[in-house]
């Protein structure tokens, strides 16, 4: 019985690629989850994690139930990035 699965190339490409991450200019949320922080930082989510737990980074999340929140106001100050 042959099960293999096959999918176009754009399938493919798209489940390599990652998500798809809102332009800071346009994010409407107040803080984002921190792999969202770190891509608009271009860091790593290890990093970030180590600035939250350090307490040494540019910004300092918000932590809502035991769970880093990055405000997306404070993105934008770091980046120099108007509203």
């Amino acid at each position: 019985m042959n099960t293999a699965t096959h999918h176009s190339a754009e399938t493919r490409e798209g489940a390599i690629a990652g998500p798809a991450f809102v332009s800071l200019a346009r994010e409407t949320r107040a803080a984002v989850d921190t792999a969202t922080a770190a891509y608009h930082l271009n860091r790593q989510p290890q990093t970030l994690r180590c600035w939250a737990c350090n307490e040494d980074g540019p910004l300092r999340p918000l932590r809502i139930n035991g769970r880093l929140a990055w405000p997306v106001s404070e993105l934008r100050r770091v980046l120099g990035v108007g509203k």
